[in-house]
């Protein structure tokens, strides 16, 4: 189905304080792949890359504690992270959690991450 109704998407469990929904992938018929977290306070992924893709995380609501390269930040709704292929990033969310869209180039790519700090999510194979 092409139209996805975002608050009716699949949920694969992923980790503790962090939800993730898939809104397009291989179900709808495309190549890549984009989800919606939705995080508590503290919650989020540890120091990873993606070897061979680029990664665009569009932050809805609240903020995401940043960690990309050597540069720590916090990214707030309403703004755009832009992680290239290879680089070292990490996020939590902030004090009063935190929702975004990311949006990777295909389908399949995080089985082609590495992890730096901790490992893959729970629902990693089924995304």
């Amino acid at each position: 189905m092409p139209v996805v109704k975002n608050d009716e998407a699949k949920e694969i469990p992923w980790r503790p304080g962090y939800r993730n929904f898939m809104l397009a992938g291989e179900a709808q018929g495309v190549s890549v792949s984009s989800s919606m977290g939705v995080l508590e306070e503290g919650a989020g992924a540890p120091l990873h890359f993606h070897h061979e893709v680029d990664e665009v995380i569009v932050v809805v609501e609240g903020s995401l504690n940043l960690r990309i390269g050597d540069e720590k930040m916090v990214v707030t709704a309403n703004q755009t992270i832009s992680v290239p292929a290879r680089t070292p990033h990490a996020f939590t969310a902030g004090p009063k959690g935190a929702k975004f869209i990311a949006f990777i180039p295909k389908q399949g790519a995080h089985l082609a991450t590495e992890y730096l700090e901790g490992g893959p999510a729970a629902g990693a194979a089924l995304k």
